[in-house]
């Protein structure tokens, strides 16, 4: 029997290599004729920044640049992000870079047409009145936020990693071009991809799971299992850039039509505690939650059609969960330091997580403090 589900929009996406120069179009196609453009530092030594405004310039829309974005935005990042953007005249939001440039670009968009601050949109669906329309450019390929309707912003006391989402901040288009990614320094391209690779996993066992969440994240793992290793040894090609990008994106629109799970749940709590990065966090405890979780019939079921995905790609004769624990032995992740000295306090902020909810197995304090054991010992 098919349990009764209702499916989220999609943005439309464009893909391709070069597709960065339909950027003026798709502001056209949204109704805009200026654009606040939200970028990183990183994004702009790298040239695409410029790029982006040349086309969008040449064609007539006039472009308002913030390079400010941090990684792993909080509310004080969102509001000095507003506080420019209230100065200026624009009607579109575009979001140039990864997921912390379209976190701080939605999030802007809530205080900038709701106001208040983020806290107040933690949870869904608490933006009263209209947004503006906006357009995602991934620039990495991990986070699948361009296919999200969720701005991922911390509390600035106590570091808590909210999810604030509305349908109204999903993104109208996503413009997925795998040129962007090639400028990616090769840890960042590790570490988002590794994330991806999560959201794939964790989506396809989430208790939420659906018929069409579950196609999603089975495309995405066959796009991002065929390219990760290549990525791992650092001789990714253009092709292999191109899966990267749009595993990456379907795994968006999985967890936006699903959920994740207790990697995620377990791995804000170090980015918050000991400032480990999402992908970095999330790579460390995914293979003990996947364990974990081989316990739950349905989950153990979903793993071996993925460990049959793998051999009948040619990709690996290596189970499932095995596969990614040597993804991430291959990946030579740096040792979080300190962790082991607080599993308690760790533990007590995976339980609040929203994630951790929906993994498919019940997760109490004790099941993660024995994760974080396994993971950081």
């Amino acid at each position: 029997m098919i349990e009764p589900f209702v499916s989220k929009t999609s943005p439309k996406l464009v893909f391709g290599a070069g597709s960065l120069c339909e950027l003026p179009a798709c502001v056209r196609e949204v109704g805009a004729s200026a654009v606040f453009l939200v970028s990183d530092t990183g994004i702009v030594r790298a040239g695409h920044m410029d790029r982006a405004r040349e086309y969008l310039e040449a064609a007539g829309i006039a472009v308002v640049p913030y390079d400010h974005s941090h990684e792993n935005p909080t509310e004080a990042d969102a509001a000095a992000c507003c506080a420019i953007a209230r100065e200026k005249q624009f009607d579109a939001i575009v979001a140039l870079g990864g997921g912390s440039s379209m976190d701080t670009a939605k999030a802007c968009n809530f205080l900038l047409t709701n106001g208040g601050a983020m806290r107040d949109y933690h949870g869904y669906g608490k933006a009263a009145r209209p947004m503006l329309p906006f357009i995602a450019i991934p620039t990495t390929s991990g986070t699948g936020s361009e296919c999200q309707s969720y701005a991922l912003v911390s509390r600035d006391d106590t570091h808590e990693k909210m999810a604030c989402g509305d349908p109204k901040a999903r993104a109208r288009i996503a413009i997925l071009d795998p040129n962007l990614t090639a400028t990616q320094p090769k840890s960042v391209a590790v570490q988002t991809g590794l994330d991806a690779v999560a959201h794939a996993l964790e989506s396809a066992v989430s208790t939420r799971r659906n018929p069409l969440s579950a196609l999603y994240s089975e495309g995405a793992f066959r796009n991002l299992s065929r390219a990760i290793g290549n990525v791992i040894a650092g001789r990714a090609t253009s092709d292999d850039r191109g899966h990267m990008q749009l595993g990456a994106a379907l795994a968006g629109l999985a967890i936006e039509n699903s959920m994740l799970g207790g990697a995620h749940a377990s791995a804000n709590p170090l980015t918050a505690r000991h400032n480990v990065i999402h992908g970095h966090a999330v790579a460390l405890m995914l293979p003990h939650v996947m364990r974990f979780n081989a316990e739950n019939t349905g989950a153990a079921a979903i793993y071996a059609g993925y460990s049959a995905i793998l051999r009948e790609s040619g990709i690996t004769s290596l189970p499932l969960i095995e596969w990614v624990v040597e993804l991430v032995a291959q990946s030579a992740l740096p040792r979080v330091n300190g962790g082991v000295s607080d599993l308690a306090a760790l533990a007590a902020d995976a339980t609040k997580q929203w994630t951790g909810q929906f993994n498919p197995r019940p997760l109490q304090a004790d099941d993660y403090i024995a994760l974080y054991r396994r993971a950081l010992g």
